[in-house]
């Protein structure tokens, strides 16, 4: 085994970030831990009772080479309470430093929240030794779920459940505490987005989107949501240069989708052919649906539910989310193959063995349900323009 080289402070200021958290080892369970984020932390491995323990001494370049040291020998040698270990705090900023740079602002920011709001003022300054799972259920999720916010209860509990298995990889914690708690809180009652499954109405409903005399770019999205039904976001932030005409594909990069990983759109003739009409008037830019202030940002998230609203139909009846429900309902009832229908919802496998799947899973098949789907749904218009 090659021997650990103490620590210079050269080494030290040499150290850069990467794309994976790394240690730097100074010798009797010193290191250096420097996070993606550039981030760098002291931290010591102790028994304590037995058992492996990982504290944190102090932040480089805050704490230098020789207070780490200075530090890791007080505490080697009993000088420094146990109360010197992780706290819940730490752990959280650490875990948010190396996890929220993987996802998208809107995401990070909701964790954050969720840290901030209802973790950090009860437990924060907690040892991790401390955690227990009745201590997050009582001091933790039954705050909130007292408030009557259920859904942000579990919500928080997800997060809670995320950053202590983060702290297990990590081995500053033994285990993920809230597997102990499921069914402790009150389920969230599942509310349905609204859509439209009566064919008489989709057919009336398609032929008021055909006839919305909007910009180029909300006209267009409405008309298409319905043939592909992705995610509306998804479909606002679609650029060009996803957009394959060769292949008569639309790639949707992982970063954009909920479940991180690519996505393909098959391409209906209906769909291509109102991207080809769409060029003309958007092509000059990236965005497919450009906003009217600036062609460099889409259209906003709530444009479509907005032009929805104008054509009469109320929220009860039909959002832009609902278009997903509709296909979904009607394709099963049709009897296509429900494994295709869920790759083309872009849902996780529903046994939850595979959290990512192969994005081109089922395509020959999906390229002909999504055909038949388009043509199911011109021939509804058309019934309704004959009546």
């Amino acid at each position: 085994m090659k021997p650990i080289l103490p620590l210079t402070e050269l080494k030290l200021r040499n150290s850069q970030a990467k794309s994976k958290t790394y240690k730097i080892f100074d010798g009797n369970g010193l290191y250096l831990e420097v996070l993606p984020s550039g981030t760098k932390s002291w931290r010591l491995v102790l028994r304590i009772d037995g058992k492996e323990k990982r504290i944190t001494l102090g932040r480089w370049p805050d704490m230098g080479l020789k207070a780490a040291r200075d530090g890791a020998a007080k505490r080697r040698n009993g000088e420094v309470e146990k109360k010197a270990e992780m706290t819940v705090n730490e752990l959280c900023e650490s875990w948010m430093t190396v996890y929220l740079s993987r996802v998208s602002k809107k995401e990070a920011a909701r964790k954050r929240y969720f840290v901030k709001n209802y973790i950090a003022p009860p437990i924060g300054e907690l040892p991790l030794g401390k955690l227990t799972p009745p201590l997050i259920l009582g001091k933790v999720l039954r705050p909130v779920e007292a408030l009557g916010y259920l859904e942000s209860a579990h919500r928080v509990k997800s997060v809670m459940s995320q950053i202590l298995r983060y702290g297990v990889g990590e081995g500053f914690v033994e285990r993920d505490f809230t597997l102990d708690l499921r069914g402790c809180l009150a389920p969230v009652a599942v509310t349905h987005r609204a859509a439209i499954f009566d064919q008489k109405k989709i057919g009336r409903l398609l032929m008021d989107i055909k006839e919305y005399m909007g910009t180029p770019s909300v006209a267009y999205a409405l008309r298409i949501l319905p043939y592909v039904f992705t995610r509306p976001g998804e479909l606002r932030r679609a650029e060009w240069s996803e957009i394959d005409f060769d292949e008569r594909v639309w790639r949707i990069p992982a970063e954009k989708m909920k479940m991180r990983s690519q996505h393909l759109v098959p391409l209906s003739d209906q769909v291509a052919a109102w991207m080809l009409e769409l060029r003309e008037h958007t092509g000059g830019g990236r965005l497919l649906f450009p906003g009217v202030r600036s062609i460099d940002k889409p259209i906003s998230d709530v444009t479509i539910n907005a032009a929805l609203r104008y054509l009469g139909y109320g929220k009860d009846q039909i959002t832009g989310h609902g278009f997903r429900a509709m296909a979904s309902t009607l394709l099963n009832e049709r009897g296509y193959n429900s494994d295709w229908i869920e790759r083309q919802l872009a849902h996780v496998e529903r046994n939850g063995v595979r959290a990512a799947y192969n994005h081109a899973d089922y395509l020959p098949e999906r390229r002909k349900m999504m055909q038949d789907w388009a043509d199911l749904l011109d021939s509804l218009a058309l019934d309704v323009s004959f009546r």
